[in-house]
């Protein structure tokens, strides 16, 4: 009867505690992305422009994590490139790749819009064919085409798979999707705003 007890509570305990390593996960992701942003903003700062991403699928390569030279229109979605920016490899669910034909599991998936990877010389630089835009769940957009995003980041999350629009790729007008986490969606996404990038660097004093 003790040991049925005790299995009663070490059984209502499982929940709470498989639901507090999720908090811990989302909010480490969570603020992982955020270090990104910033580290996708003073990689700018410094070079006058956003990285490439990173494509290269061999771990032995030295230019594994490290950005592509190039990414025209449409730009690949690929990888952040952690190494140029020296930020983490993946999100909390992530794990290392020792060989080309390991999975992808939790790296983080990453676009530019082409003509931000190129020397950013005016505050009226526009957008390329890429044309990048976020939706809701619902299908309403979260961006406007005035100011389209000109940098995605996001997290495939717990089920390790990239859901609803994140899930499709499409060389321009590249759609993607960020919401609160439902069963069927729980990818964790950020992007870079045009304003937010050309005032950070005016002030810094890389735009007139």
């Amino acid at each position: 009867m003790v040991l049925v007890i005790v299995g009663f509570m070490l059984g209502g305990l499982l929940v709470p505690i498989s639901a507090q390593i999720d908090q811990r996960n989302y909010s480490e992701t969570r603020k992982e992305l955020g270090e990104i942003k910033e580290a996708l903003i003073g990689f700018a700062i410094m070079n006058g422009r956003l990285p490439c991403p990173t494509t290269e699928g061999d771990p032995s390569n030295a230019n594994y994590g490290v950005e592509d030279a190039t990414c025209s229109a449409p730009s690949p979605e690929g990888y952040i490139p952690w190494k140029t920016l020296g930020v983490s490899e993946f999100d909390a669910w992530g794990t290392a790749r020792t060989a080309s034909t390991n999975p992808w599991v939790g790296h983080w998936h990453y676009r530019v819009d082409s003509n931000f990877s190129v020397a950013i010389t005016s505050i009226t630089t526009g957008f390329s064919a890429d044309a990048l835009g976020i939706r809701d769940s619902a299908g309403n957009s979260l961006t406007v085409t005035a100011e389209r995003p000109i940098a995605v980041v996001f997290s495939t999350g717990k089920n390790l798979a990239a859901d609803g629009e994140n899930a499709d790729y499409e060389g321009t007008n590249g759609l993607y999707q960020s919401d609160v986490p439902t069963p069927t969606f729980d990818d964790h996404l950020i992007w870079l705003s045009r304003p937010l990038l050309i005032n950070r660097m005016v002030m810094a004093g890389k735009l007139p």
